[in-house]
């Protein structure tokens, strides 16, 4: 009885309506202090993204300043000399890296795409929450362990017969990478909406079509996005490559059992020198990593808005 008397006086006082809803009188009243915590909101969130900002402005500023005196044609283009001799680059780790990653998008993106395609589309019960239990353990596993993982079974599991080199990279990094692209690309495809699927199977679409035609061109941008993900991961791994791929500091071509250099083994290698021409190569290395990170994910987004682009004609 109470609460009826206290609910018509407040409803007297227009301040909620009859169904119970604020007043359009009151929310009226409250604009200006809504506004003003709209404004204090955009700010603070601006702030704590500029402050989040600064680490990553501070790595990128300083790799550029020590790195920059370091990269020439030569860097790219001649082998590393001796720790304490000047001149010489990386060019077996660019060779090695570009090898191995070539080997690992080959093995990561196909399996990655697909699994995430079977656990939004397919995968229902027991076996997807184990693909996902599996993929969550995979992205917090240290990659070192992932290296030695492939080392016991690939090196000494065949006993020897498969050696350190390229392949044992290139598989140590797919599947660094895998967990990445499974998961973010699963999330970019469930943002397609079901309106679309049901559009496409009203107009008599089998399931296989509508995934392969009108649900991945939907999400193509994002699934870029979360190869490239994966790609940045993978370029810049080096505790898995020392159990694997092993360093060379001479170009090899040869994709199997010959140990082939990486521009992140000569990097965490020359860092470790006193020598100062050393540190200043691996600077420069660590330079070039990051502008072709920058490179890929660039044209990732290009061909992201071009696939969108297309896809709304």
């Amino acid at each position: 009885m109470t609460d009826l008397i206290d609910k018509k006086s407040t409803e007297q006082a227009g301040k909620t309506t009859p169904t119970g809803h604020v007043s359009i009188m009151v929310r009226g009243a409250n604009a200006a202090g809504r506004a003003r915590r709209d404004v204090f909101t955009k700010y603070l969130l601006g702030a704590v993204m500029i402050i989040a900002a600064i680490p990553l402005v501070l790595i990128v500023a300083e790799v550029v300043r020590e790195g920059a005196g370091a990269i020439s044609l030569e860097f790219f283009t001649e082998r590393e000399p001796p720790p304490a001799r000047e001149g010489g680059g990386y060019a077996a780790g660019f060779v090695g890296t570009g090898i191995m990653m070539l080997m690992a998008i080959g093995m990561a993106v196909p399996i990655g795409l697909a699994a995430a395609v079977y656990l939004v589309d397919y995968g229902k019960g027991f076996f997807a929450t184990i693909i996902r239990f599996f993929t969550d353990v995979m992205t917090g596993i240290p990659s070192v362990f992932v290296g030695l993982a492939v080392y016991a079974i690939l090196i000494l599991g065949s006993g020897q017969v498969i050696g350190f080199g390229g392949f044992t990279g290139a598989v140590a990094i797919a599947i660094v990478m895998l967990p990445i692209i499974v998961r973010s690309s699963e999330e970019v495809l469930k943002t397609v909406s079901q309106e679309l699927r049901r559009g496409a199977f009203a107009l008599g679409a089998r399931k296989w079509q509508t995934t392969t035609k009108v649900v991945l061109p939907a999400a193509a941008p994002g699934l870029t996005t979360s190869v490239m993900l994966g790609i940045a991961r993978g370029t810049g791994e080096t505790a898995p490559l020392i159990l694997t791929a092993f360093g060379n500091v001479n170009i090899v071509w040869a994709f199997f059992n010959v140990a082939i250099g990486a521009v992140p083994l000569q990097i965490y290698s020359g860092a470790g020198q006193p020598f100062d021409p050393g540190i200043e190569r691996a600077w420069g290395g660590a330079l070039s990593l990051l502008v072709i990170v920058m490179v890929l994910t660039v044209i990732a987004r290009y061909i992201g808005a071009r696939a969108t682009k297309a896809h709304r004609i």
